[in-house]
């Protein structure tokens, strides 16, 4: 996808700065306090931009957060391979690699699970390379 002018010249984190304010909504309140939990679980994670949605990386790819009309969604790369222990996982759960959290608005978060789900995602990521 090309990169408008206005996104053109931008960090990732500025864009992910930007599509926080342009929901304006709940939706942006949930992407940017799972930024921040994301962050704290993983002080040295890159923020990225691809495929039009902000991605967090370290040592491969850990998750992306995805802004649908009624959810965010954050997809872990490898989630089938984690272990999952407080069920947070709640989409995309048949497929062999992927798996997702959908948080609707109002939905609270489990930020000890949440950290926990990404510092195993960040181990995984640094055992295969």
């Amino acid at each position: 996808m090309k990169k408008s002018g206005a996104q053109k010249g931008k960090s990732p984190s500025q864009l992910i700065d930007a599509r926080i304010r342009e929901l304006g909504d709940w939706r942006g309140e949930m992407l940017g306090r799972l930024r921040a939990l994301v962050k704290e679980a993983d002080p040295e994670v890159v923020e990225e931009w691809k495929w039009s949605v902000p991605v967090w990386s370290h040592d491969g790819l850990i998750c992306t957060g995805e802004t649908y009309k009624s959810v965010v969604k954050m997809t872990f790369a490898r989630g089938a391979a984690l272990k999952d222990p407080s069920r947070l996982f709640n989409s995309s759960l048949t497929g062999n690699t992927r798996r997702a959290i959908d948080f609707r608005e109002g939905g609270k978060i489990d930020e000890r699970a949440l950290k926990a789900l990404v510092r195993a995602a960040v181990l995984l990521n640094k055992a295969k390379s």
